[in-house]
């Protein structure tokens, strides 16, 4: 299974962005794939917080547009990924084991959960995401 990073779902959502194309492209060759797709929690949290936040940029999405977005990708088949059992306390021990510091710590709680999910992969446009073992990071928007 894969894992939609939130900048793919943001790029996907906003069509003026130059990577609206490649990240739709991107998440139908995900669902297109054998395991299938799915999307953390903390990911739909932050898609929705980062695009209609009022100084997003461009023009904030009315919240209605955010959650037909996310309800299109549902029906599409994009699965939710949440996270499993004791997952504080597995968070804040695998950042204190990796040296995971500051605002880091969501890259991590986005790749837990996406492991926590089900998924081997996690589709990201961030190179500089958190490496967390068992779980590669692919970016589907990287020019060959």
């Amino acid at each position: 299974m894969i894992a939609l990073d939130t900048n793919l779902l943001i790029y996907a959502h906003r069509s003026a962005t130059a990577e609206h194309g490649a990240a739709r492209e991107a998440i139908e060759a995900a669902l297109n794939s054998p395991g299938g797709c799915g999307i953390t929690v903390p990911s739909v949290a932050e898609f929705f917080s980062i695009v209609t936040h009022p100084t997003a940029s461009g023009k904030p999405s009315p919240p209605k547009a955010a959650v037909d977005f996310l309800a299109s990708l549902r029906e599409a088949g994009v699965e939710e990924l949440a996270a499993g059992p004791a997952f504080a306390a597995r968070l804040v021990q695998l950042a204190a084991d990796m040296g995971v510091i500051g605002a880091r710590i969501f890259d991590l709680q986005i790749g837990l959960c996406a492991l926590d999910g089900g998924a081997t992969q996690l589709w990201t446009h961030d190179g500089g995401f958190v490496r967390i073992p068992g779980l590669v990071i692919r970016d589907p928007l990287e020019r060959a």
